[in-house]
């Protein structure tokens, strides 16, 4: 459970410029204080999580949300290069897309995401999902920052 005081971390790894607005729209109108980092695309994602390049200074973030569909690596890549990771397997990877298919669900979950959306493409119910996403997964779950202050 997210202690409501502490500014939770969330990066947002997604290319279309629309969905950004719509997800950062609907934390600003959460419960709690967030941080949404965007990157564009997969090589900028692996870069901002590794603290590589323009991102050398950025935060760990406490939750993911990524799509899989992205421009120079495949969110599945960047997706299985997070779980390989012994430094960022811990953060929660929500899978964000707009696939159905039967065969990104079993991959994402093959690949260890800890659970997999379809974007809705409906304004009202996308802000409904973000909001699911909010109650869920910050102020649920025990994500593995918050262990430290209780």
């Amino acid at each position: 459970m997210v202690n409501k005081e502490k500014l939770v971390k969330i990066l947002l790894i997604e290319d279309n410029p629309g969905d950004v607005r719509l997800t950062q729209e609907a934390f600003k109108e959460g419960k709690l204080p967030v941080t949404l980092d965007v990157v564009m695309d997969g090589v900028e994602a692996i870069n901002y999580l590794r603290k590589k390049e323009q991102f050398n200074t950025a935060s760990t973030p406490d939750l993911i949300l990524l799509d899989l569909n992205l421009p120079k690596k495949d969110g599945r890549e960047v997706l299985a290069e997070i779980k390989s990771d012994k430094d960022l397997k811990i953060i929660p990877v929500v899978v964000l897309t707009t696939s159905n298919a039967e065969s990104d669900i079993l991959q994402s979950y093959n690949l260890h995401a800890n659970c997999y959306i379809n974007k809705p493409v409906d304004f009202d119910r996308f802000f409904e999902v973000i909001k699911q996403i909010e109650e869920f997964w910050l102020t649920t779950v025990v994500l593995p920052h918050s262990i430290s202050s209780i």
